[in-house]
C-alpha cells in the first residue's frame, strides 16, 4: 500500500534520516517507535509530502509520490494527522467537520460516520474547538482526517498529553478502524503495549536509522521494549 524506501531526508543541511525503509501492509498498521528526536515526525512529514527525500523513494499503491505535493497525496487518499491535538479553535466542532466535508461527495455521511466513531464529539457540535480538552481534540483531529475518507491514515503520537479515559477511547477506535478494512495506517506511537496490539509490522527508529523492525502482536512486545531501553 504505502512504502518508503531508502529515504534520506531533514531540514536545510540537517539530514535526520539516514536511508529509512517502512512499508505499511494494505488493510493494515505499521507502527513506528523511538525516542524524541529520532526522526519519527520527520518520516511522516516525508511520507504526506511536507517534506522532499535527498534519496529515496515514496510509493502509494506502486505509483511514485515522491514529488508530489500534499493536496495531490490527500487526492490519492491520504490523510496525516499531526502531534499536537490540531483544529481551528475559533470554530464549532461541527464547524471544524464540515469545513472538510463541503465539497466533498459524500460529506455528510462521512461527518455521520466520523460521528458514530466519536459520539461524544456529538454533544460537542456547537463548542468552539478552542475550548475543548486535549483528548477531545485529539478526537476531532482524526475525525476530520477520516471525514476525507482517506486509505491510508498517519497517525502522529495520537495518544501524547491525553487523559487515560480518553485515550482508551482513541485506543479502541483506532484498532477498529484498523480491523474493518480498507483503510491501512501508519501510527507513530510512544505507547508500545497499544502499537504492538494494532500493528502487523513494527520499526524501531534511532537516530534517523531503523535499528529494529518484524511482525507485530504481543508476542514481539518484549524484543520492542528492548530495543527502546537501549
Amino acid at each position: 500500500m504505502l512504502e518508503i524506501d531508502d529515504v534520506r531526508v531533514g531540514y536545510h543541511r540537517s539530514t535526520v534520516l539516514h536511508g529509512v525503509s517502512v512499508e505499511v501492509p494494505k488493510d493494515g498498521v505499521a507502527a513506528v517507535l523511538g525516542h524524541n528526536g529520532a526522526g519519527k515526525s520527520t518520516l511522516l512529514r516525508a511520507a504526506v509530502g511536507l517534506l522532499t527525500p535527498t534519496a529515496g523513494r515514496v510509493r502509494l499503491d506502486g505509483e511514485d509520490i515522491t514529488r508530489r505535493r500534499p493536496h495531490e497525496r490527500v487526492a490519492r487518499g491520504m490523510a496525516y494527522v499531526p502531534q499536537g491535538q490540531q483544529a481551528f479553535p475559533h470554530l464549532t466542532t461541527a464547524e471544524n467537520l464540515r469545513l472538510v466535508a463541503d465539497g466533498r461527495r459524500r460529506g455528510k455521511a462521512a461527518v455521520d460516520e466520523a460521528l458514530h466513531l466519536f459520539p461524544a464529539l456529538r454533544t460537542l457540535a456547537s463548542r468552539r474547538a478552542g475550548l475543548l480538552s486535549g483528548g477531545q481534540r485529539q478526537q476531532l483531529a482524526i475525525a476530520r482526517a477520516l471525514v476525507t475518507g482517506p486509505r491510508v491514515l498517519l497517525l502522529d503520537e495520537p495518544t501524547e498529553g491525553i487523559q487515560p479515559s480518553v485515550v482508551t477511547e482513541i485506543e479502541e477506535t483506532i484498532l477498529a478502524l484498523a480491523g474493518r478494512g480498507g483503510l491501512s495506517v501508519l501510527l507513530v506511537e510512544q505507547h508500545v503495549g497499544f502499537a504492538m496490539r494494532a500493528a502487523q509490522r513494527y520499526y524501531v527508529l534511532e537516530s534517523g536509522r531503523v535499528t529494529s523492525s518484524g511482525t507485530g502482536g504481543r508476542e514481539a512486545e518484549a524484543s520492542v521494549r528492548e530495543a527502546l531501553s537501549v
